[in-house]
């Protein structure tokens, strides 16, 4: 008769209990989501504003037995959604311009008289691919959780895992560190669909840009060749009326004017 009691009572417990428990787990993993999320958007603010604004930024590539290569270009985004990139040196590619819409993405070149559709993830110029330069929304590309905590130098820093949200994004999924005292980005890995690192990243150089602190310098490094990289650095960020109609592909020609 004790053991049936026992077995009654410790059944009851267990009922009662344990959806309790699940109720606290789903409860904690969703405060964690929404922090990871409050992180991302916060950091994103940090590196870019979200008014409409025009940014020039130029990519210098180097690489062991190769002369460095120079390139600037004039970005024109707003709301994180729309941009456009145009090329504004070499000279002999002056003309071209890219265009996104959401994460829809053209190259516009003047001997061609139809934009070609391209992918954010392919190249743009060296370790620095399309999405890079025309596409800088980490919290709209990307789910995100926090991994766990990195101390670096006295700093505190989360480390979020950022993970696409489709195979549309730039990299399938990205390792960022953000600095917890005041949501500096501080360090990027970004990975390709077989979990593989492809490139690092490193926020440098932060000055005040619109009010705000911003990082002005980034070097992007291969993660298998170190010694090839490029360094972008941002130039003349300003706040910039920007029509709807700026960012379609019939309004292209009318910006190289």
């Amino acid at each position: 008769m004790r053991n049936t009691f026992l077995q009654y009572f410790f059944t009851m417990v267990f009922i009662f209990v344990a959806p309790v428990s699940a109720v606290s787990a789903a409860s904690a993993e969703t405060d964690d989501a929404e922090l990871a999320r409050s992180i991302l958007v916060k950091a994103d603010q940090i590196r870019f504003p979200s008014e409409s604004f025009q940014v020039d930024v130029s990519i210098t590539t180097t690489s062991p037995d190769q002369p460095a290569d120079a390139r600037k270009y004039r970005v024109l985004s707003k709301g994180n959604e729309n941009s456009v990139v145009m090329i504004t040196e070499p000279a002999s590619e002056r003309g071209q311009m890219l265009l996104m819409r959401g994460r829809d993405l053209w190259i516009f070149m003047p001997d061609i008289s139809q934009p070609v559709r391209l992918s954010l993830s392919q190249r743009l110029t060296g370790q620095v691919a399309n999405g890079d330069l025309a596409r800088a929304n980490f919290a709209g590309d990307y789910n995100a959780r926090i991994l766990r905590t990195d101390t670096i130098d006295g700093e505190k820093y989360w480390v979020l895992e950022l993970t696409g949200i489709d195979r549309g994004v730039t990299y399938h999924k990205v390792l960022y560190w953000v600095q917890q005292s005041n949501f500096w980005p501080y360090r990027a890995e970004f990975y390709s669909l077989s979990d593989r690192l492809l490139k690092t990243c490193r926020y440098e150089n932060f000055q005040t840009l619109l009010d705000k602190r911003r990082p002005t310098r980034l070097v992007m490094e291969d993660a298998l060749r170190k010694a090839e990289q490029s360094v972008l650095e941002y130039s003349e960020m300003k706040l910039r009326d920007l029509p709807d109609k700026i960012f379609t592909k019939d309004y292209l020609k009318k910006l190289e004017q």
